[in-house]
């Protein structure tokens, strides 16, 4: 069949589907990501490319025997088999009469929601792995296993003590959908109108489709996550309720992030508790790619860096606990107006500015390898400290010694040299720091630049302006 026209992107792990696809022996993929990251648009989108007797079942909360049974009749169905429907069949016959099916193309099991089969029966993955070795490993198969708890599917599948381990060929941990490919969900929108769009909705396909239907990011704020009847009100509940044990406990620790608390101690004096009790809260958020402890990119040992700070990954996640789950009390009493007032007052300079950083630091990658700049560093990140403040984009040519600075401006007027002379100060305190020589100064702007500013890039082809994320020429 045809690639459906609806489907956007996701190249690199359609291809590792296809690969495993064409192999000469059995394939056994497990395909895993957060909630509505899109896992089953790519597995039911690589099934349609498919003919032949395939099969996708979504395993529910229910008992093992209820799954079973309904895995059974959709067997039977499947290869045209109504005695199956009456046979009290154990999982490894079921599989077995499937594989045994006469069939011209290579048949696909997919088995979507996989960590409910192993919830409902911890030793469902040790029957899966007698399955596999016993049925399916020597067929002319894929089997998927598919889930969206990823601590569980990483126990039940991937963890050297799961049943299961070193028998996949492939695995794909689906991830949010990067911001260039919002233009093909948003057509006739620009970078600049799409920024705030990426900062709510974070690359999720499910939230970005939600979007669509609204005018601006504002009316998608106020519908869908500020209306208690939307399925976004609730949804880090969601996210989290099966992931972790103690939900109250994690939502107070991801609240005093993303009011600001960033560093361990800050946490922990937010959070009213001993430092030495954070740590494993924060491991298993790491875990779950919703906080990353970041360092100054300056540090060369990360690990034990004093320097480091907590912040949250997950775009709809950071901007839920930062600006709903404060005002949930007015929300419930039917107050969005007000809710709504806060919420402009601070969403571009205190949230919508800071994704803009990020979304710039990605960029300079793609001007390293395009030429764009005359650094190819070995290093990105951004710097804090007494040395110089604070530095939006540092990138070190540590083989080299080189280095570029770089500075992100999103707000609604134009930079002057003022940006440019501070940037350039930054600069001559990090090179004593790093001992490399800044070869390239870049400054970022969603407000264009003054005509001051853009005659001194013109007189100096080591400073670099970018409108918005487009290089002048």
């Amino acid at each position: 069949m045809k690639p459906s026209r609806q489907f956007i992107d996701r190249n690199d792990e359609m291809a590792t589907l296809e690969n495993e696809y064409k192999r000469s022996d059995a394939s056994f993929v497990i395909v895993y990501g957060r909630r509505r990251v899109g896992k089953t648009s790519l597995l039911t989108e690589f099934l349609n490319r498919h003919e032949g007797v395939n099969l996708y079942y979504l395993a529910t909360q229910e008992s093992e025997t209820q799954n079973k049974r309904a895995f059974r009749d959709q067997v039977a169905e499947r290869i045209g088999n109504d005695l199956l429907k009456t046979a009290d069949a154990d999982w490894l016959t079921i599989f077995k009469m499937f594989v045994e099916f006469p069939s011209k193309e290579r048949k696909i099991i997919v088995l979507d929601e996989f960590q409910y089969l192993g919830n409902a029966n911890a030793a469902f993955p040790s029957v899966m792995q007698k399955i596999w070795d016993t049925v399916l490993k020597d067929a002319d198969v894929m089997l998927v296993l598919c889930g969206s708890l990823v601590t569980l599917m990483q126990q039940q599948t991937l963890d050297y003590s799961s049943p299961l381990y070193g028998r996949r060929t492939a695995q794909i941990k689906l991830k949010q959908i990067k911001f260039p490919l919002y233009k093909d969900f948003y057509d006739g929108k620009n970078d600049e109108s799409l920024i705030p769009y990426f900062a709510v909705t974070g690359g999720v396909p499910k939230y970005i489709e939600t979007f669509k239907e609204c005018r601006n990011v504002e009316d998608g704020i106020a519908n869908f996550v500020l209306n208690p009847q939307s399925y976004l009100y609730e949804e880090p509940y969601f996210l989290l309720q099966n992931e972790v044990s103690e939900i109250g406990s994690y939502f107070s620790l991801i609240r005093a992030i993303a009011m600001g608390n960033s560093k361990l101690s800050e946490i922990a004096s937010f959070l009213g508790v001993k430092q030495t009790n954070v740590p494993k809260y924060l491991k298993t958020l790491m875990d779950l790619d919703l906080v990353e402890r970041e360092v100054p990119i300056t540090d060369n040992n990360p690990e034990k860096s004093k320097s480091g700070l907590y912040r949250i990954t997950d775009n709809y996640i950071a901007f839920w606990f930062k600006f709903v789950y404060p005002y949930r009390a007015f929300l419930e009493r039917g107050e969005k107006a007000y809710v709504m007032e806060q919420i402009k007052k601070m969403f571009v300079q205190n949230y919508v500015s800071f994704v803009y950083e990020d979304l710039c630091r990605e960029k300079m990658w793609e001007f390293a390898a395009r030429d764009v700049i005359s650094v190819r560093f070995d290093r990105l990140g951004r710097y804090w400290g007494p040395l110089c403040g604070e530095v939006d984009v540092l990138g070190l040519d540590t083989v080299g010694g080189n280095m570029v600075v770089g500075e992100c401006k999103y707000s609604k007027t134009e930079k002057g040299l003022s940006v440019l002379h501070a940037l350039e100060e930054k600069a001559q305190a990090l090179e004593a720091k790093t001992k490399c020589k800044c070869r390239q100064y870049v400054i970022f702007s969603t407000s264009g630049f003054s005509m001051g500013l853009m005659e001194a890039a013109k007189e100096n082809p080591a400073v670099l302006l970018v409108d918005t994320f487009t290089p002048r020429r």
